[in-house]
């Protein structure tokens, strides 16, 4: 080895024990507020330890998967909360996901025009329900959403009768089929379910109060949403808008085949912090109706809480987290998967109708 190549290396060494050295507090920071208590947390869900105490203390045992068990295979009530607390997120997350992104893509676009005279104030307006207190918020539709509330109270201005929203258990879709008579469902459905949850009730879709719930969440994180979408939309280049508009491409054109495949990074980081705030939805549930009525408005969340904190069984609240995590691991994946970048296909490429819009090769267009 020359001269030369020893002093490199040794700079190189001593670059990397700097940089080592700078990233220490950090790392010693993360490993004391994250990962230790993430692995305490594990132990946890493994054990049957009572919440007094050092959950590595002597008297507490190691269980194995005896809470997962419990919770998912067990046969008793436990089981029966967690498919219940699974089914009413899920349609939780199918619900506001979509509507909130949509809602904020659709509210960015409108105030990055630059025909809306106002934007500021608009601006403003759409994002201020973020910056409110979640309790206070939660307590105002409280009000809005009573027996006879202002809700209610518009709506039998077109001769509909309200829903008692924070007492009635039934399922929306359940409510329509019984306006059709459909009061019952198959024996197929009926008699075998999951999660200690007949298949008939996990397609009931969300109750009257889960509803109301829904539309909070996407009255609170829209405007936050669109405050991503909008910063995304004005790093756009104008270059190709105004290429396609020069080849004739209408509004929608250009928002579908140029606007919104440039959004594609921004897109995925909304629906993956919808996803994980959808799955973690706890506070409204806990201000507004502590997981009633008869529990349809139960998330693995708020069960984790009861199961920890009330219960005091606090193996089974670390299990239900660790699930939730696992859960939302996945649903991340799935959205990364479908929102991947595809290659552009021979048919596409050949295709002359992109090509026309933007008035470039098509591959420009898509990227």
């Amino acid at each position: 080895m020359t001269d030369v190549a020893r002093r490199r290396g040794t700079i190189r060494q001593g670059e990397a024990a700097s940089g080592w050295l700078f990233t220490a507090p950090v790392l010693a920071l993360l490993a004391l507020f994250l990962v230790i208590p993430i692995l305490m947390a594990l132990w946890v869900s493994f054990s049957d330890w009572g919440g007094r105490g050092s959950p590595f203390a002597a008297g507490v045992h190691f269980v194995g998967l005896k809470n997962y068990e419990t919770i998912t295979r067990g046969g008793g009530l436990a089981e029966q909360n967690f498919g219940q607390s699974l089914r009413n997120n899920l349609w939780y997350v199918i619900l506001v996901v979509p509507i909130q992104t949509t809602i904020a893509l659709v509210l960015a676009s409108l105030v990055n025009s630059q025909r809306l005279k106002g934007r500021g104030f608009f601006r403003t307006a759409f994002y201020f329900p973020s910056v409110t207190s979640s309790v206070a918020i939660t307590v105002l539709w409280l009000f809005l959403f009573n027996t006879t509330g202002a809700v209610n109270k518009v709506l039998s201005w077109v001769g509909i009768h309200g829903p008692n929203w924070f007492n009635e258990p039934q399922g929306v879709l359940h409510a329509i089929l019984g306006a059709f008579g459909a009061t019952n469902g198959p024996g197929a459905l009926v008699n075998h379910g999951f999660l200690g949850v007949s298949w008939w009730d996990w397609l009931a879709g969300p109750s009257w109060a889960m509803s109301a719930l829904i539309l909070l969440a996407v009255f609170t994180t829209s405007g936050t949403f669109m405050l991503l979408f909008l910063a995304a939309l004005q790093n756009l280049s104008g270059d190709l808008q105004e290429a396609a508009m020069v080849d004739g491409a209408n509004a929608w054109e250009r928002f579908t085949r140029i606007t919104l495949p440039q959004l594609r990074p921004t897109l995925f980081t909304v629906v993956t912090l919808g996803l994980i705030g959808c799955w973690q939805v706890f506070d409204q549930v806990y201000v507004a109706t502590d997981g009633g009525p008869d529990g349809t408005t139960l998330t693995p969340a708020f069960l984790s809480y009861q199961a920890s904190f009330i219960n005091q069984d606090w193996g089974q609240g670390a299990a239900i987290a660790f699930i939730l995590f696992v859960i939302i691991v996945v649903f991340t994946l799935i959205q990364r998967w479908v929102l991947r970048e595809r290659a552009v296909s021979k048919r596409r490429r050949l295709n002359p109708v992109p090509a026309k819009v933007a008035g470039l090769p098509v591959g420009e267009v898509e990227r």
